[in-house]
C-alpha cells in the first residue's frame, strides 16, 4: 500500500514515515521543510520538497495517487496563532482543504488527521475529557485543528473519503524542536544540557498529558489499519505539572538546577488530560512508554545532537 505522509520530515511525521517504512510500506513524504528537517526523512521514502498550499501538490497526488494520506502538514505554534490568524488559517485550513481536494480527485481511501487534544477543547469540564466533551478552542490554533476535523465530515459525506482524527495529547521524544515555542520537553532539555537557564510560565501548577510519540506512532499504525472513522484521543490520562517535569529532567540532567518562574502567558491552558478509552476499545491501543522512561530516552537523544542542532 501507498501512504504519503505531508508533514513528513517534522517531529512527528518522520517517526510514522520510519514506522511505515518497517512495516513495508510504499512511503511518500512532502514537506517543505520551513520546520521539519531533510536529514529525519527515512532514505527509502520519496520526498518531494513542496508547501500544502501550492500548485506542486497536485503534481505529487497525479503522480504517486496514494491509498492513504497521514496529514500532518501544519502550523503548530498556539501563540504563533494568537500574533497572526490569517497566516495560521492559511496554512491549517486552506492548505488542508487543497490535501483533501487532492485526495478525493485521486482516489484517496482514507485521510488520517493530526488533530490537538490539547487545543480543541479549550478549558475541560471534566478530567480526563472525553471525545464527547464540547469543542470550545481558546486559539486560533485550536479552532483550524476543529474546523479541520469538520471539513473532513463534510468530504466524507460529499464524496465517500473516510478518515480519522487523532486528538494528540501533548507529544514528546526524539527529535522534537528545542527552538521554538511548542514542546516543553524539547525545551527544558536543550537549556539544561547547554547551561541555560530554563524558565517556568507562571506558578507552574499547569498540567499537561506528556505521550510519548512512539505511543502515538502506534496510533497511527493501528488508525491505518482499522476499519474506524471520527475523532479519537491519543493521550496517557495522566495530569503531570510542569514543575513536576522540571524536577524529572533536572534529576537526570543536572540536579542543581533552580527553578525559576516567569510570568504566565495569557490564554495558557490551565489543566489537561485525555481520556483515551474510545481509541483502546475499537483499536486496542494503549500508551506503553512511562513519562519516566520517555523523558529518559528523550534525554539521551539530546545529549548526543544537542551540539549540532
Amino acid at each position: 500500500m501507498k501512504v504519503l505522509v505531508t508533514g513528513g520530515a517534522g517531529f512527528i511525521g518522520s517517526h510514522i514515515v520510519d514506522r511505515l517504512v518497517q512495516e513495508g510500506y510504499e512511503v511518500i513524504v512532502v514537506d517543505d521543510l520551513s520546520a521539519g528537517k531533510r536529514k529525519n526523512v527515512n532514505r527509502a521514502a520519496r520526498f518531494y520538497k513542496a508547501d500544502i498550499r501550492g500548485r506542486w501538490l497536485e503534481r505529487v497526488f497525479r503522480k504517486e495517487r496514494p491509498a492513504v494520506v497521514i496529514h500532518h502538514a501544519a502550523q503548530i505554534n498556539v501563540r504563533r496563532s494568537v500574533e497572526d490568524p490569517v497566516a495560521d488559517a492559511d496554512i491549517n485550513i486552506l492548505g488542508m482543504l487543497n490535501v483533501l481536494q487532492n485526495s478525493v480527485t485521486y482516489g484517496v481511501r482514507k485521510v488520517i488527521f493530526a488533530s490537538s487534544g490539547g487545543a480543541v477543547y479549550g478549558e475541560p469540564e471534566k478530567l480526563p475529557v472525553p471525545e464527547t466533551h464540547p469543542l470550545k478552542p481558546s486559539s486560533p490554533y485550536g479552532i483550524t485543528k476543529a474546523v479541520g476535523e469538520e471539513y473532513l465530515r463534510y468530504f466524507m459525506g460529499a464524496s465517500g473519503l473516510q478518515y480519522v482524527c487523532l486528538r494528540y495529547a501533548n507529544v514528546y521524544g526524539p527529535r522534537q524542536d528545542p527552538n521554538g515555542e511548542a514542546g516543553v520537553v524539547g525545551i527544558f532539555t536543550q537549556k539544561m544540557l547547554t547551561g541555560e537557564q530554563p524558565v517556568i510560565n507562571g506558578n507552574g501548577r499547569q498540567t499537561r498529558d506528556f505521550v510519548n510519540v512512539d505511543d502515538v506512532v502506534e496510533a497511527n499504525l493501528a488508525a491505518l489499519t482499522k476499519t474506524a472513522r471520527g475523532a479519537y484521543n491519543v493521550g496517557t490520562g495522566q495530569e503531570t505539572s510542569v514543575n513536576e517535569l522540571f524536577r524529572i529532567l533536572a534529576k537526570l540532567i543536572n540536579p542543581a538546577a533552580r527553578e525559576v518562574h516567569g510570568p504566565a502567558k495569557k490564554g495558557e491552558q490551565l489543566r489537561i488530560a485525555l481520556d483515551s478509552s474510545r481509541l483502546h476499545q475499537e483499536f486496542d491501543w494503549e500508551p506503553k512508554v512511562s513519562l519516566p522512561d520517555g523523558i529518559a530516552r528523550t534525554v539521551e537523544y539530546y545529549r548526543r545532537t544537542v551540539e549540532i542542532l
